[in-house]
């Protein structure tokens, strides 16, 4: 599988890297960052999946979250993917911000025209991972997954219905019940259709109460001053299933923070720290 990089730079002594490949998946090409940090010299790490949210592409969380000096001192690998496939031009798809280029919402769809390219669940699963445990040294055993808002909706249910692959789960001001709420509403109905039920296989709090649970704690971040926060993030209806199935959760509501990357880098330290808990046995 052919890997180009695009672009190196060395960071608290381990190498912040862009890279582009032709994803199958996806039909597309496609571009990725990979943080590596300077534990590898002696061999492999665990490794992180960053899922990012509307709007963004590899390159935000990357510039702006603040994860490599942490991810450095804790001897972590990670990886941050694009959002939605890109190079198509599907009537409609470049007109909203919350449907469409940069909001594949992490599911695959099944309605035309998307269902040709719009494959974000099988691309972070499957084909992201594969290439990443066969380019870098990471041990594929020890992998967790974190996301922001849209990303943070598919780092939980990704986490969420696939506990043997990843060990560990935190969101930044995730959308926990897409279902429920205008975001999620427009993006599963335009991708899966009319069929309420199909969405509940990719709605956090559907999947905890349907039994889907995880040995170790969730992190939770979210801003009491998120814009978003009452109409398309509703954290509270996450808490209520996590409580009645027993589902350990650390949700904290952070004080004046609002939905942005000062926000997510405020707190980045703290979500490193979580997954290298359970990937490293760091207190």
């Amino acid at each position: 599988m052919a890997l180009e990089s695009v672009e190196q730079h060395k960071s608290f002594g381990g190498m912040q890297g862009v890279y582009k490949h032709a994803s199958e998946t996806l039909s597309c090409d496609m571009e990725f960052s990979v943080y590596v940090p300077p534990q590898t010299n002696s061999g492999v790490v665990p490794v992180l999946y960053y899922l990012s949210g509307l709007t963004c592409t590899q390159e935000n969380v990357t510039a702006k979250g603040c994860f490599q000096k942490y991810a450095a001192q804790h001897g972590l690998i990670v990886v941050a993917p694009d959002t939605s496939p890109r190079g198509t031009d599907y009537p409609g798809e470049h007109d909203d911000y919350d449907f469409g280029s940069g909001a594949g919402f992490y599911v695959d769809a099944t309605q035309e025209p998307w269902s040709q390219t719009y494959h974000m669940y099988s691309y972070v699963t499957g084909e992201l991972p594969t290439i990443i445990n066969a380019e870098f040294p990471v041990d594929a055993s020890r992998a967790g997954i974190f996301g922001h808002s849209m990303g943070g909706h598919g780092a939980l249910t990704i986490g969420l219905k696939n506990p043997g692959k990843y060990r560990s789960i935190s969101a930044f001001s995730p959308i926990v019940a897409p279902s429920q709420v205008p975001w999620g509403q427009k993006a599963l109905s335009g991708y899966l259709g009319d069929d309420k039920q199909s969405w509940k296989d990719h709605d956090a709090v559907e999947l905890v109460k349907s039994g889907h649970t995880v040995d170790t704690e969730i992190l939770i971040d979210q801003g009491s001053a998120d814009p978003f926060l009452r109409q398309h993030l509703r954290p509270e209806l996450f808490e209520m299933a996590c409580r009645e199935t027993g589902q350990s959760l650390n949700l904290r509501m952070q004080e004046g923070y609002d939905h942005s990357y000062f926000f997510i880098s405020s707190f980045m330290e703290d979500h490193i720290r979580h997954h290298a808990k359970y990937l490293q046995g760091d207190g």
